[in-house]
């Protein structure tokens, strides 16, 4: 099971500091994937809503960062690098770049599925998935380990 943060949060949702390049380090550090939003203008930046951090390709390169591009253009460019990168917005379902199926907060699962937030639908997590994506990723990986 891939466990993975989303936007480096482990305990729920800290605005302030998802998306921030030292928060997403400090969950990579304790051994989590981290889901990470990117938009590309000339270069590439974290943000949710807007371009908020300038980051390196290097620093998208990690293995354990999934990219969720939000515009075109990131889209283009981490398919470019060759990061590890998705595009959706509202889908049910959308293909990673690596083969893996993100699925939107309380859709069917299936044995390549990664679970999107959970918590939002309180979704039953079945142990056939291949992994979950939450704000508190730490609750989930103490129940599946």
């Amino acid at each position: 099971m891939i466990f993975i943060s989303h936007r480096g949060n482990l305990n729920g949702k800290n605005k302030k500091l998802e998306n921030s390049p030292k928060y997403i380090i400090e969950a990579i550090k304790k051994g989590y994937h981290v889901e990470v939003d990117i938009w590309f203008n000339k270069c590439f930046y974290l943000g949710h809503d807007f371009p908020q951090y300038k980051i390196s390709k290097k620093f998208l390169l990690n293995k354990k960062l999934w990219c969720h591009a939000k515009n075109l253009d990131a889209l283009y460019e981490l398919h470019k690098i060759k990061a590890k990168y998705f595009w959706h917005q509202n889908d049910d379902y959308t293909l990673t770049s690596n083969n893996y199926i993100w699925t939107y907060p309380g859709k069917t699962l299936s044995k390549k599925s990664i679970c999107v937030l959970p918590e939002i639908k309180k979704t039953k997590i079945p142990k056939f998935i291949s992994g979950i994506c939450s704000d508190y990723i730490e609750k989930y990986k103490k129940k599946f380990l």
